[in-house]
């Protein structure tokens, strides 16, 4: 069944939890939807499932999620890293293991999106009193409390001059996905879900009727997996008009 012209969604809001990076998807979606607005919905992880319920039709959280609330699609695990002054001990490695961390204290604040629980090994010293978010944690970190463990994407996030990170081989990961509300499920869901699965601009699968998209075919580059050749200019190469090689042609009349 058509929808009229007219009813079609103007604006698809996507929640975002920090450390995830959209940037990529985004000039994506405009070059396939541009008559579709994809506002970002910024959320802290501890707010992104009463937000994505209200105020987002999907959102790029962090795993778990609700499954009775929720469909996910999972898309990566990141890598989990230690962080420290640069001038710490721990940043002579380039990569350690939870055992390494037995001496320091560890931060953990409250919107910490690690589960340490499940682990096979944890520091042994975790404060008591925990920061309430991972920025205020990483300045702790600078003042020389503890060290920090997060996914790669927020140390990055919180980045700062006189601190940096090392790759902790065994500890605890952290997994983005996209996820929706199970009962609202759209076209532009589907979008979106061919969108981060990486299906090309020309795909039709899950779709029904979606709002229109540019007549100018996509242009992606090689860093996407595609190579684009260009064509010829008319004239310099290929068959004439009547059909003919203007070169054979012209040897051919130069010959007589």
């Amino acid at each position: 069944m058509s929808v009229p012209e007219d009813r079609r969604p103007t604006m698809f809001r996507l929640l975002v939890v920090p450390g995830v990076a959209v940037d990529r998807w985004s000039r994506t979606w405009s070059k396939r939807l541009p008559g579709v607005d994809l506002q970002l919905v910024p959320a802290e992880v501890a707010q992104a499932a009463t937000l994505l319920s209200a105020r987002a039709d999907a959102g790029l959280v962090r795993l778990p999620v609700d499954q009775v609330t929720f469909n996910a699609i999972p898309l990566y695990t990141e890598v989990t890293v230690v962080v420290v002054p640069r001038d710490h001990v721990l940043a002579a490695a380039d990569k350690l293991t939870v055992a390494d961390l037995a001496d320091e204290t560890l931060l953990r604040p409250l919107d910490d999106v690690l589960d340490w629980t499940g682990a096979s090994a944890a520091p042994a010293a975790m404060t008591a009193d925990r920061p309430a978010t991972t920025a205020a944690a990483v300045e702790l970190v600078a003042a020389g409390v503890g060290v920090l463990v997060v996914p790669q994407s927020l140390a990055r996030t919180y980045h700062r001059r006189d601190l940096t990170y090392r790759v902790v081989t065994d500890a605890p990961t952290s997994s983005v996905a996209l996820v929706w509300v199970r009962d609202r499920y759209t076209d532009l869901v589907e979008e979106m879900i061919g969108l981060v699965r990486g299906r090309t601009a020309n795909s039709t699968r899950g779709r029904a009727q979606t709002p229109a998209v540019s007549a100018e075919p996509s242009v992606r580059t090689p860093a996407e997996g595609v190579a684009t050749r260009p064509t010829p200019p008319s004239g310099r190469t290929g068959a004439g008009r009547d059909g003919t090689n203007p070169r054979t042609s012209s040897r051919r009349r130069r010959g007589r």
